[in-house]
């Protein structure tokens, strides 16, 4: 219960903080840049460099990326089936099917499972969502932009260069080599702020303004993500007899919230900034009820 009242608490700062002008605002982008450039590399350091590889690490990309691709299959036939516009299915196609796998799957999975999931946390978030997020997402943003060109070049480049994923190489080649103290200590004090201020982040990006015309894409977006998702890792862990903690964080990080950096990704592009908003504000808190359902139906 306190690992909750603490993640309510901080989300809660963040949108207070916005809420009464205290901070500058791009603080938001600021703290998601500290967490991704420093925090986030310090904990995959950690974590994964300690972890043992068996069949049980697979896990995590092969559900990640099979929800994914069930997930974006889905959006384009009810896109098409509801004759939505180019614009909110590029939208669709990334705030539907990118999951919210570190920022909130973090805190969320940690309170339920302990730090034994962290290692399968990082796992679906680097080999999975990210990959997608910097290969697929990339590409989702372009296709739907009357503005953007994309090469392969372009994807590589940020894949590369993209500081979790240094470090995810690095804590490859590192595994199984045990940290002096002091770089133990470093390490583990960066670590710590990936969760407070992630959610502050979270709280100081919600967006609670809800765009009457547009119900049929906000509950379509929801109602995939939140119900669709979880639900289509369930079926691939019960075909392959998957029941292991390996398989229990792999479901609930599909059940978390759309990814905020997806929203962010789509609003660059221009496709449908105010939507995308206010389904990732509206999801980050439905989020906590539907989440918690999934782990009492996993139990």
């Amino acid at each position: 219960m306190e690992n909750f009242l603490y993640i309510v608490l901080m989300m809660f700062l963040g949108y207070f903080f916005k809420r009464v002008n205290i901070f500058e605002r791009d603080v938001a982008t600021s703290l998601n840049q500290f967490v991704i450039y420093i925090s986030l590399p310090a904990l995959i350091l950690l974590q994964i460099s300690q972890l043992t590889f068996s069949f049980d690490i697979l896990i995590p990309v092969i559900v990640s990326w099979s929800v994914m691709v069930f997930s974006a299959l889905i959006v384009l036939a009810v896109s098409r089936m509801m004759e939505f516009s180019k614009e909110i299915t590029g939208m669709l196609m990334l705030v539907a099917v990118l999951t919210n796998s570190s920022f909130l799957g973090l805190p969320i999975i940690q309170a339920y499972y302990g730090a034994e999931a962290l290692a399968y946390i990082m796992v679906y978030d680097q080999l999975g969502v990210f990959l997608a997020l910097a290969t697929y997402g990339t590409f989702v943003s372009a296709f739907y932009s009357a503005t953007t060109k994309i090469t392969p070049s372009i994807i590589g480049y940020k894949i590369i260069t993209f500081p979790p994923f240094i470090a995810l190489i690095v804590a490859l080649f590192l595994n199984g080599i045990t940290f002096p103290a002091s770089i133990e200590l470093v390490l583990n004090s960066l670590s710590a702020t990936v969760i407070p201020l992630a959610l502050v982040a979270v709280g100081l990006q919600l967006e609670f303004k809800l765009p009457k015309d547009e119900l049929k894409p906000f509950s379509v977006a929801l109602f995939i993500k939140l119900f669709i998702a979880p639900l289509i890792a369930i079926a691939i862990c019960y075909i392959f007899a998957w029941d292991n903690l390996a398989s229990k964080v792999s479901i609930l990080e599909a059940a978390m919230a759309p990814m905020i950096t997806a929203a962010a990704m789509a609003s660059m592009a221009g496709l449908s900034p105010r939507l995308s908003s206010a389904i990732v504000g509206y999801g980050v808190i439905f989020s906590f009820f539907t989440s918690y359902l999934f782990y009492l139906l996993i139990l």
